[in-house]
């Protein structure tokens, strides 16, 4: 059965599908299957930016959902320490959490320059392909405005771009392993992600500062949990966007 309490209050307010989808910055074919699948429900942010742009309550569109009160308990669970800056997290946490993959393990960064100079993190790297695992690089794109901005930000300059050509090199042994790849990105990147299956680190980035000086969250997906699956997501949307690379000089005369 479809969603008329969905459908109904997208007519009261003579808005169209395509006009909800642009506002929420979703596609209109998501929308209407939000309307016509409703077991196909969306994510929880979603769900509150509909029911903002809509004037409802959440549990008046999806009537089934969880609390406020059991969302906040699953987050909670799902975090298993938070670290006031990365400065202050032990190298071997980045390695142990490669080390534990057996299905995927992503790097979403725009330098990440100090865990390419980490010899055990190339030997995990190595290891884990020869063992049939998924790894995913996800680098900015060196000439793109986003990593200029992000290098101005850190107070930096031309150096996040420069930081980011060392790094690929220092990947470069890493080109062509079986499973590996590479992607360069153009996003605006609010957190650097390390994620090995259900667990992850978020390392956030703040205005005029370091990476290595901001908060780290790290997380492990729990059922029920959303702020796992939240961070894995904007992983997803990343690498769908970004462009796949064969060596560390790819990136050359591309502007």
């Amino acid at each position: 059965m479809a969603n008329e309490r969905l459908r109904g209050a997208i007519v009261d307010l003579g808005l169209t599908l395509d006009e909800v989808a642009q506002r929420l910055g979703v596609a209109s074919k998501t929308v209407e299957r939000w309307i016509n699948e409703p077991e196909r429900k969306p994510y929880r942010r979603f769900q509150y930016a509909t029911a903002s742009l809509l004037k409802c309550e959440v549990s008046y569109l999806w009537p089934d959902e969880r609390t406020s009160a059991e969302v906040t308990a699953s987050g909670n669970a799902e975090l298993l320490r938070l670290y006031p800056h990365r400065s202050v997290v032990m190298q071997t946490l980045w390695t142990d959490l490669y080390s534990k993959a057996r299905r995927q393990f992503d790097v979403l960064v725009y330098s990440g320059f100090w865990l390419t100079e980490d010899a055990t993190f190339h030997r995990i790297v190595k290891e884990k392909s020869a063992e049939g695992v998924s790894i995913r690089f996800m680098m900015g794109e060196p000439t793109s405005p986003a990593v200029a901005v992000r290098g101005d930000d850190e107070g930096i300059g031309a150096a996040m771009a420069a930081k980011i050509r060392n790094a690929l090199v220092n990947y470069g042994p890493l080109f062509g392993l079986p499973g590996v790849e590479f992607r360069l990105h153009n996003t605006t990147l609010y957190n650097s992600i390390y994620r090995a299956d259900d667990e992850m680190l978020a390392n956030g980035h703040i205005y005029g500062v370091g990476a290595y000086m901001a908060p780290v969250l790290h997380l492990r997906r729990v059922p029920g949990g959303e702020l796992f699956d939240a961070y894995a997501e904007s992983v997803e949307r990343v690498w769908e966007s970004a462009r796949p690379i064969s060596s560390p000089t790819e990136w050359e005369g591309v502007h």
